[in-house]
């Protein structure tokens, strides 16, 4: 709601700006009509004036003039920076319009299987094409040992990313706390310590954490966080987190389904002689 609302303000910030535009034009041909009045005052009283007369109305008429162009190109001058943040305005606006349908279309393919491997390959595309994160880890939460496991990565091995203690380290800390990290100091992201992301997303579906997004390297062409990514995370904090949340119920108990079918199956089978 916070979206659309700055994004209606933006609209009327445009509606305003065009209105000004108007307004001075009206203005400019007031202007315009008040000078040519005075001119043609001017030249009646020339005509009715000796050379002596004829120049002080000709000096006065430069004057006049003079002040006249002076207020116009301050005018001018005005209008043209309302323009440069007219411009400005406008892209912004269209940039918000992107963000807002890559927001959607985002939350929309979250939520569109209930595959647990599809999932994951959505949440994978939408770090790397949205937020442009290059290296990273999706760790979830196992229950049984209480720490966190990882399940997907991307410009590392799953391997190599790291098992973690609920309240243990950077990692551990989210998890526990389910407030998300973001490093200020990105220079030395290039060197890769699993332990130390320079991004971790707690996965929360109210205020239970399920796992964790891990992000240790943005991609070359990313230098900093934008306020659409601040939206992303937060996207991705709730949204995917349901999302996988789901599909591994489903995925588990289609299997659970599956293997208690195989047993009736086995039960039905008559016996050999």
């Amino acid at each position: 709601m916070e979206k659309e609302t700055g994004f209606v303000g933006k609209a009327d910030e445009f509606l305003q700006m065009f209105k000004k535009g108007e307004e001075f034009t009206k203005e400019l041909l007031k202007e315009n009509e008040k000078l040519r009045y005075r001119i043609a005052q001017m030249e009646e009283s020339i005509q009715r004036s000796g050379d002596e007369a004829r120049i002080k109305v000709y000096e006065d008429r430069i004057a006049l003039m003079e002040e006249e162009l002076n207020s116009l190109k301050e005018r001018f001058r005005q209008v043209e920076e309302e323009n440069k943040d007219f411009a400005s305005k406008y892209i912004e606006v269209e940039e918000e319009n992107n963000n807002l349908a890559n927001l959607y279309v985002a939350s929309y393919q979250l939520h569109s299987t209930l595959d647990f491997s599809e999932v994951l390959r959505i949440v994978l595309e939408i770090i790397i094409n949205l937020i442009g994160a290059e290296k990273f880890a999706i760790l979830l939460i196992d229950e049984k040992t209480n720490e966190m496991v990882p399940v997907s990565a991307e410009g590392m091995a799953v391997s190599d990313a790291p098992k973690v203690k609920i309240g243990q380290g950077r990692i551990g800390s989210v998890a526990k706390e389910g407030e998300s990290f973001f490093s200020e100091d990105l220079a030395g992201m290039g060197e890769l310590n699993p332990l130390e992301p320079i991004v971790c997303i707690p996965l929360k579906i109210k205020e239970h954490v399920i796992g964790v997004i891990s992000i240790y390297k943005l991609l070359t062409q990313k230098d900093g966080f934008t306020n659409v990514d601040y939206e992303l995370f937060n996207l991705l904090a709730g949204h995917a987190a349901t999302a996988i949340f789901s599909s591994r119920l489903y995925t588990q108990s289609e299997r659970k389904l599956t293997t208690i079918q195989s047993f009736l199956d086995l039960l039905k089978e008559k016996p050999r002689k």
